[in-house]
């Protein structure tokens, strides 16, 4: 686990040794004490946790009060996160020592210093990172955790293999007030957790994403993704079979000469991550533009690969909708790909296709760059169809011979993830794979396009075959075998 505590011992610690004037030099602790939020105990006996295990009561306890104490400090201040972190270990110093002080009054035993260390960085993690949840978090081994209840905990490992979690708070009302907090807490994009909002979608520092729903829900449910494969190549999943070699080969000439890329795969089945692998074949010296609703590929944090990275973010917004749908504050992703036209992009790449946002892609499409995407679908086709109906909710304006048109013309491949589980006796294996890559084509026909099959698998297989290659690239200098198979 990362430990960002410092064990430095309370006793030792310099309360005014703070980079920033917050509080003065010549504050005392006890004089602080006297104008901020005082640490209540709502009994004569305190709540002393046995050295052996976290008593989270007593960390909701001073994670209010050290919430309090840190809002009180900064003010309205712009303060950075690191001198954020100093000053809320100097609060956390101050609580444990008064803790300590209250021990010694009624007679107990205080913490040992180990003890304290322990209860400070699970404070820390309460007040800056994900307290109950950051071990899991931290843990390499862990894909999923699954929250139905705050006693109701499942971890998914990599290997697909479900076992029962420890609860991660003691009741399901103190895991929405945390799961309000941490939703409350970000300066750059802060999100609102409420009966109102009963939605809840959050980027984790680490990478990680969080979506939660309550008050339409029997329990609070929680789900927590990690992406452990970030800096991800073909050449690494070619090597883990997720895809042949071959098509490997194809799918990187096909992104260096500008293709329109869809990845489509149900829930779970590695799209983002071969959207990773396929963004990694673009060119060092292009300009790339992505477009999430919560970060994911993280472009932009990799400028050893691609070194100009314009990274967007939606923003949810708060309050009331507006004349025309917006709430305040609102950025939508259509918003963020209409303005990108102004940024002279290489590349548009939106990391998910929900909504009216096809449409400013399907123009990044036309301008023939080659723009990326994932969207959620059961099948290669069905993807197709997915992209259709997305395109028609922006409005009446958006027929349906429209959609499909453009979605044709537009739209160079499909590919398709599948995701299998196999039972085994400890648990489960699970395996992401290539099933099927379609190449889409304007049409005249009934259906608006045709699409015809490059790469698929044949039936009870899990590595897809090439089936025909386009003619440009059967004629290409490029390593792929076409086997003389024709282009129709």
């Amino acid at each position: 686990m990362t430990t960002l505590f410092d064990p430095t011992p309370v006793s030792s610690i310099d309360p005014h040794a703070c980079a920033i004037d917050v509080p003065p030099p010549s504050t005392t602790v006890a004089a602080l004490s006297e104008t901020l939020p005082p640490l209540c105990v709502t009994s004569t006996e305190i709540p002393w946790a046995e050295e052996g295990s976290i008593d989270w009561s007593v960390i909701t306890e001073m994670r209010g009060v050290a919430s309090r104490r840190l809002s009180s400090r900064l003010g309205s201040d712009t303060v950075d996160i690191n001198h954020q972190h100093h000053i809320g270990q100097l609060i956390i110093a101050e609580l444990l020592k008064e803790y300590t002080s209250q021990a010694l009054t009624v007679g107990k035993i205080p913490w040992s210093p180990g003890y304290q260390t322990r209860m400070g960085q699970a404070l820390f993690d309460s007040l800056f990172r994900l307290g109950r949840l950051q071990t899991l978090v931290d843990d390499d081994t862990i894909e999923n955790v699954i929250i139905c209840g705050a006693d109701n905990v499942w971890i998914e490992d990599c290997s697909g293999a479900l076992t029962r979690g420890q609860p991660v708070a003691d009741t399901d009302e103190d895991l929405i007030d945390f799961l309000s907090f941490i939703a409350s807490r970000s300066e750059v994009n802060e999100r609102s957790f409420s009966p109102s909002e009963p939605r809840l979608h959050l980027r984790l520092d680490s990478g990680a994403r969080l979506a939660a729903v309550a008050w339409v829900t029997p329990r609070p449910s929680v789900v927590i993704r990690r992406h452990r494969l970030s800096n991800i190549t073909l050449e690494t999943l070619v090597a883990g079979g997720t895809l042949s070699a071959q098509a490997a080969s194809f799918l990187s000439e096909a992104v260096r000469r500008g293709a329109s890329i869809v990845v489509s795969g149900a829930q779970g089945a590695g799209k983002t991550t071969m959207m990773r692998a396929l963004c990694n074949e673009i060119p060092a010296h292009e300009m790339i533009g992505t477009f999430e609703t919560e970060y994911e590929l993280h472009l932009h944090e990799m400028p050893a690969r691609h070194p100009i990275v314009h990274a967007w973010e939606a923003r949810p917004g708060s309050g009331e909708k507006d004349s025309v749908g917006h709430r305040a504050g609102e950025f939508t992703l259509d918003e963020a790909l209409y303005d990108s036209f102004r940024f002279n992009l290489s590349r548009q790449i939106v990391g998910e296709v929900r909504g009216k946002e096809i449409l400013a892609m399907l123009k990044a499409m036309q301008s023939g760059s080659g723009s990326l995407s994932t969207t959620h679908a059961h099948s290669a086709e069905g993807a197709i169809r997915k992209l259709i109906t997305c395109a028609m909710e922006a409005g009446p304006h958006i027929t349906s011979e429209y959609a499909t048109r453009a979605v044709g013309e537009d739209l160079d491949f499909i590919v398709h993830m599948e995701l299998s589980t196999t039972p085994t006796q400890g648990g489960s294996v699970r395996h992401r794979w290539v099933k099927e890559i379609l190449s889409v084509h304007a049409s005249d026909s009934a259906s608006g396009y045709s699409t015809t099959r490059v790469f698929s698998a044949a039936q009870g297989q899990q590595v897809a075959q090439l089936v025909c290659l386009p003619p440009q690239y059967a004629r290409s200098e490029s390593p792929i075998h076409t086997g003389g198979l024709p282009w129709p």
